[in-house]
């Protein structure tokens, strides 16, 4: 064969060769990656970006990206179907579910707890705060430090007489539903006048993007008060109130508060698990309670991205649970992982299980 034609087989034969090697890589992507790209939530980004980090470590071919960008826009980025997976603090409403292109799933993966934070230069101990004193507070009708309804709550602490600065979400936050939820099952005037809402008509207040800019705004000036997730005071050095709860306790935003919420609270969880845990009945119970869910659609396109998908949202509520209690989360009761596992078992692909029962 001439020299010149047994080149151009071997050339053709090369490309042939590096052709099918990446039609087997096919959904996947180049040297069998697959990518996964999910928003949404604040609220449980520290704790999702540690799964990433470990989750990565045990499938080294998987690529998840989490962009914390709220929960109002992780539910508008899964309907557009421009993410493989939302998520929300907030359940989905009915509304929502039926503007969605398809059915979508909440998998519920772990709780926190919504705060009350707050930059008092020379106050030390823990304020305490009655839920009525929150919502005047938030209502814009209690302005000072050293209100006669502060100062009960919390007897024998020096308050100064500075204006209160309310800082709250910018965004369409699950964080936002939560304590507007709690708000307006505590006050009447809240339900009335603001109502649950994750983007409300706030009374008073400055506005923060995510959990992250409402602290950062706390942090830098005195005499503000904001709500947030755990985590993120408990990141940042900054304290956090005791909250008067149904039973007239004031209880500490601790993991243990948390996971009495969501026990009081079972036996009115739902078959889709949607449901609010905010003013819980228990003695011990933190009344700013919430579970977040991860939201999915039951019919995934793509049979090896949502896999994939479903690998990750089971080892996340069994393995992942254990790194919730040191980023101040609660991991979910052994009854909600039972139930999650059902949901993440009706996934399918073209009719077909992703995930095998277990």
């Amino acid at each position: 064969m001439p020299p010149l034609r047994s080149s151009l087989l071997w050339a053709l034969l090369l490309t042939f060769v590096f052709l099918l090697a990446n039609a087997c890589g096919g959904q996947q992507g180049g040297a069998g990656k697959i990518s996964l790209q999910g928003a949404g939530a604040t609220f449980p980004n520290p704790l999702y970006q540690k799964w990433l980090s470990e989750y990565s470590k045990l499938n080294p071919n998987v690529r998840i990206d989490y962009q914390s960008i709220g929960s109002g826009g992780g539910i508008k980025q899964i309907q557009a179907q421009t993410v493989d997976f939302g998520a929300s603090d907030a359940p989905m409403t009915d509304a929502e579910m039926n503007a969605s292109p398809a059915k979508l799933v909440h998998i519920p993966t772990v709780l926190g707890a919504v705060v009350l934070t707050y930059n008092l230069p020379g106050v030390t101990q823990p304020l305490r705060f009655s839920s009525g004193t929150i919502a005047d507070i938030f209502l814009g009708k209690i302005t000072k430090w050293n209100d006669a309804k502060i100062q009960q709550d919390n007897t024998g602490v020096n308050l100064p007489s500075a204006d209160i600065t309310v800082v709250h979400r910018s965004d369409g936050s699950g964080t936002t539903f939560v304590f507007t939820d709690y708000l307006s099952k505590v006050s009447d005037e809240w339900k009335q006048k603001v109502g649950a809402d994750k983007s409300p008509q706030w009374p008073v207040g400055q506005g923060g993007k995510g959990n992250e800019g409402v602290t950062g705004m706390i942090k830098q000036q005195p005499n503000t008060i904001g709500y947030v997730e755990l985590a993120y005071p408990k990141q940042n050095n900054l304290p956090v109130a005791l909250v008067k709860n149904a039973a007239g306790n004031f209880v500490e935003p601790t993991i243990e508060a948390v996971t009495a919420a969501a026990a009081d609270s079972a036996a009115q969880t739902p078959e889709d698990l949607r449901v609010s845990i905010v003013n819980a009945q228990g003695a011990q119970s933190y009344p700013i309670s919430s579970y977040t869910y991860i939201l999915v659609y039951m019919e995934q396109r793509d049979a090896v991205k949502g896999r994939a998908l479903v690998d990750f949202l089971w080892w996340g509520i069994h393995d992942g649970e254990n790194f919730a209690s040191s980023l101040q989360y609660a991991p979910l009761p052994a009854e909600i992982v039972r139930r999650a596992e059902a949901k993440i078992n009706s996934i399918v692909s073209n009719g077909k299980p992703l995930h095998a029962a277990q």
